[in-house]
């Protein structure tokens, strides 16, 4: 089996105030809403769906929460370095950005 790549989508989520790296990439990826997948006879729950999500903080991302905003698909969520923090004018309530792409893709139906 191998996979075709169907979609590749960009998003930003912000947490403005704490600095949650998971929060801000739950945000990212919201809204990614793909209905073409029955043009090609196939079912949302046939999907692959490959989440990188980019943060300053990569180890304070809970890629297990961020996977569940995703409601189908075989879902796999990687968090790299990346995305920005803003510094706070006073103290250290930074704004933290982050940078999603979530990569759809089906299995091509040839045996392996």
């Amino acid at each position: 089996m191998a996979r075709v790549r169907c979609i590749t989508e960009m998003g930003m989520g912000v947490d403005v105030h704490g600095r949650d790296a998971t929060k801000a990439a739950k945000r990212a990826i919201r809204h990614s809403s793909l209905g073409f997948f029955r043009m090609l006879g196939k079912t949302a729950n046939d999907m692959f769906v490959d989440v990188m999500v980019a943060v300053p903080n990569p180890e304070a991302v809970d890629t297990a929460a961020v996977a569940k905003e995703l409601p189908y698909g075989t879902k796999t969520v990687t968090a790299v370095k990346g995305g920005l923090e803003i510094p706070a004018e006073h103290g250290n309530d930074s704004i933290l950005i982050a940078n999603a792409a979530v990569i759809v893709s089906f299995d091509d139906g040839k045996p392996g």
